[in-house]
């Protein structure tokens, strides 16, 4: 069995039985963008979409910060990774921990990421947004930032 069909064996099984989502850990071995890392497990590469945040995209301001930021943070480090599911790429929808912190929150309270409310309505989060907003951190230091999900939505538009 090939490990991309493993992985996937592995994640139908969880989505089908929620109980068996457990936590895992792995050594990050890429960072793709702020929100998207690849982990280590087991001698299998697992591509993980970070939960509820959206950071800005490659070619948006900050874009280039939030991926610095992620690398910082755990590339070449041991994570434990708690999967919430799977996206319609295959990935692992999933918080991040590196020791005690939470990479998905560290990323919001950077101002290097908006919660990502289309798929989490987590009032903690929202709150830590409002706080990196009006301490202008990061992203918020710009007048008129466009939300990764509008700039993506534009960039398609762009191209029909």
């Amino acid at each position: 069995m090939t490990s991309k069909r493993f992985v996937q064996t592995i994640v139908v099984a969880l989505l089908l039985f929620p109980s068996l989502l457990f936590a895992w850990e792995g050594k990050v071995v890429s960072v793709t963008d702020g929100d998207t890392i690849k982990v280590l497990s087991n001698s299998i590469q697992v591509k993980v979409r970070l939960a509820s945040i959206d950071c800005p995209e490659k070619g948006q301001p900050y874009g280039q910060a939030a991926k610095k930021f992620t690398s910082h943070m755990v590339l070449h480090k041991t994570v434990v990774v708690l999967p919430e599911g799977e996206d319609r790429y295959g990935r692992i929808i999933g918080w991040v921990f590196i020791k005690e912190i939470n990479l998905n929150k560290a990323l919001i309270r950077a101002g290097l990421a908006w919660h990502y409310r289309q798929y989490s309505d987590d009032p903690l989060l929202t709150a830590l947004e409002m706080e990196a907003r009006a301490a202008k951190k990061g992203l918020w230091s710009e007048p008129d930032q466009i939300a990764p999900w509008e700039w993506r939505k534009q960039k398609r538009n762009k191209s029909e």
